[in-house]
């Protein structure tokens, strides 16, 4: 609700003023009165609008209105009744005008003399006047009381009621024009005495605003008519013009005149809106649509919108590869996938041919196979490649948002929602693609909403009414059996069907064993790495699994480049290879105890290789060498290790079974496990 405040000189005068005001704006406005009768106005106020009587008394009022407020001087007139009150009085007769002060008694003389009562003598009078004529008749606008006794015959014609300029300026400013329409506003209007100036002034506003308009409709991208109710052109916009062929006749003339296939008449006859329509003009597709213009429930006129079909669809493929920018293009083409590998060259040729076709497509793989990447290719191989690529993942995003991004919502739709609203994806994808991967996590109701899609080819967006019909070529993808899903009743059979009209499978890497160096050394390029593999890490990676399949791939390169080595061994693949350990995939039958020693050792490899070749060295002289021996030896090849740290490591190779420690001093051997871990750390495997 909106508040005013009424400030006057008389609290008898705020409470008319006010009361009035309730009854104009009833529930829509909270109006209180202030005035200076005997005390001053201390407290600051609370209001959306400020009314006063006179301007000195903001002046006066100024502390307790706050900064940036709304103030207006409302306007007076006088009603009918009033009007036939001095209209009565005898022309020529000379008069007192009484009011409380010089600023108003002024004003009410004008006043007077505007609304055409200019057949009296009027002289004012107000409490401390010092020269006045005295006369016998009076008028006083409810100020009987001051005056002067001398007066025979007092015409009291009342308080003076607020104007309709000032209405007016009191809807605008508080948002409740639609007030001004209401039948009772009107009917008020109607027993109230309209001043020259006034109604002027508004004539003057109403030109000024047909004016505003027509500039508002030159700008509009569409043509614009407006006709009466009899079909007559009352205005047209520059657009229009041009469409219609530049008629110079269209000012007044009949709209069937212009464009014999329009019809309007049901549109006034039930108020709603046309649905839009193609039809031919001259060499044109025209699209046109008619709104009603209503007051007071019924169409005085009515708006055709109309469009050069052709070049508004081509305007909103400009527009819409604006809004979508760089970030909905597809990158990759088939020239990008590479494959030495003769099954998969075979499936890439498959996925060429069905870039051709305008059908829906499923892409099966494990995850990192390169389906978003072949889904990318068909978009730029096929008819649509100059309009939108839209990639989303179903997984990745939560129900209630997923549904969200890709039907899109208006304003309000719901906490947070972005103002002005959003498109989503589904049209952000017109005339183009959309790739919905891991299609096989989407929920049930989401499942039918996509179905709808797939058959009607259109959209409603969360919070909306509007369908949006959309123009796209849906490829999904997943890495989940669907049909089994199907089978579980966890995923429609309606829109398998509908999805999988043509399907694609993509192998994982391991089935292309062919493809592994070629693909690993096309990262290597991409990032500049310079880095080469030695022999046994070549096998290495040759033989690994690659769960993660290419996604994996390209991390290890990544990993293995920030390690700043020219040749990369095998133990460098420890840390990123996590499926296997590259001894493990070196040698699959090797000894699992060797190899938990391997991982156990692998961050002092060299030390460990040092005393196993120390040992072996005796073993192979066919005599036994102790701890200081090996100390003794360390030092001459510069490692340096302490008799602890030498006691240690064979405490460790002797819980692995590499070594035999004899009591006493009889030294330590080395066993056959230990010359084959030895073996397998000499040719760098870890």
């Amino acid at each position: 609700m909106k508040k005013i405040a009424i400030i006057t000189t008389s609290s008898e005068y705020a409470d008319f003023h006010s009361n009035a005001l309730k009854n104009l704006f009833k529930d829509d406005v909270e109006v209180s009165s202030y005035s200076y009768d005997n005390n001053t106005i201390d407290e600051v106020i609370d209001a959306d609008l400020f009314l006063t009587s006179i301007p000195s008394l903001y002046h006066k009022s100024i502390r307790s209105i706050p900064k940036n407020s709304k103030v207006l001087v409302f306007k007076n007139t006088i009603n009918n009744r009033q009007y036939e009150q001095i209209q009565k009085i005898p022309s020529g007769t000379t008069v007192l005008v009484v009011n409380t002060d010089f600023e108003t008694t002024m004003e009410t003389i004008v006043l007077f003399h505007d609304l055409g009562l200019d057949h009296l003598k009027y002289l004012p009078y107000f409490p401390g006047i010092e020269s006045f004529h005295k006369t016998d008749v009076a008028i006083t606008p409810g100020e009987s009381e001051i005056v002067p006794d001398f007066v025979d015959k007092i015409i009291d014609i009342g308080h003076r009621v607020i104007d309709v300029d000032t209405l007016t300026e009191i809807a605008i400013s508080l948002n409740l024009e639609h007030l001004l329409t209401q039948d009772y506003f009107i009917e008020y209007l109607k027993t109230i005495k309209i001043v020259n100036n006034s109604l002027i002034s508004q004539l003057n506003k109403s030109n000024l605003l047909k004016n505003q308009i027509l500039s508002l409709l030159n700008v509009v991208d569409d043509g614009i008519i407006i006709i009466d109710r009899e079909g007559s052109i009352d205005i047209f916009n520059e657009k229009a013009f041009a469409i219609l062929g530049g008629k110079s006749n269209l000012l007044n003339s009949k709209i069937k005149d212009i464009i014999p296939q329009i019809e309007f008449e049901n549109v006034f006859k039930t108020l709603k809106e046309s649905e839009p329509t193609i039809i031919k003009y001259s060499s044109k597709d025209l699209s046109i649509k008619t709104v009603p213009v209503t007051t007071y429930n019924e169409a005085s006129s009515a708006v055709i919108i109309i469009n050069d079909f052709n070049k508004k669809e081509q305007s909103q493929f400009i527009l819409r590869s604006k809004l979508v920018g760089k970030n909905y293009n597809a990158k990759y083409t088939f020239d990008d996938i590479l494959s030495c590998d003769n099954s998969f060259i075979q499936i890439k040729k498959l996925a060429e041919k069905q870039a051709k076709s305008d059908l829906s497509m499923i892409i099966y793989g494990e995850s990192g196979t390169g389906k978003e990447m072949f889904a990318q290719a068909i978009h730029n191989a096929c008819n649509r490649r100059n309009h939108p690529f839209t990639a989303v993942n179903c997984a990745a995003l939560p129900e209630n948002l997923l549904e969200s991004e890709l039907f899109g919502y208006e304003e309000g739709a719901f906490t947070g929602a972005r103002k002005g609203g959003k498109p989503g994806y589904f049209e952000l994808a017109h005339k183009g693609t959309i790739f919905l991967d891991e299609i096989g996590e989407i929920n049930s109701i989401m499942q039918a909403k996509l179905l709808r899609v797939l058959e009607e080819r259109e959209v409603t967006r969360v919070g909306g009414s509007n369908v949006i019909p959309v123009d796209i070529r849906i490829i999904s993808a997943t890495n989940k059996n669907l049909w089994h899903l199907v089978e579980e009743g966890k995923f429609r059979n309606d829109l398998y069907y509908r999805l999988n009209v043509l399907p694609l499978t993509l192998p994982p890497l391991r089935e292309r064993p062919d493809d592994i160096l070629l693909l690993f050394e096309n990262q290597k390029n991409n990032i500049k790495a310079g880095f080469e593999l030695s022999t046994e890490a070549t096998e290495i990676l040759k033989n690994y699994p690659w769960g993660g399949n290419i996604r994996e791939l390209k991390n290890c390169v990544e990993y293995l480049n920030t390690l700043g080595k020219d040749i990369i061994a095998p133990y460098d693949l420890n840390n990123i290879l996590r499926q296997k350990s590259p001894s493990a995939v070196m040698y699959p039958d090797l000894d699992n105890n060797l190899l938990s020693f391997f991982e156990t050792i692998k961050l002092e490899r060299e030390n460990y290789k040092f005393i196993l070749e120390c040992l072996h060295s005796s073993y192979k002289n066919r005599t036994r060498i102790g701890r200081r021996s090996i100390l003794s030896m360390s030092k001459d090849s510069d490692l340096f290790l302490s008799e602890a740290q030498i006691k240690k490591m064979l405490t460790v190779m002797q819980v692995y079974n590499l070594v035999k420690l004899s009591n006493g001093r009889g030294g330590t051997t080395i066993t056959s496990l230990g010359i084959k871990a030895l073996e397998s750390l000499e040719k760098q495997y870890l």
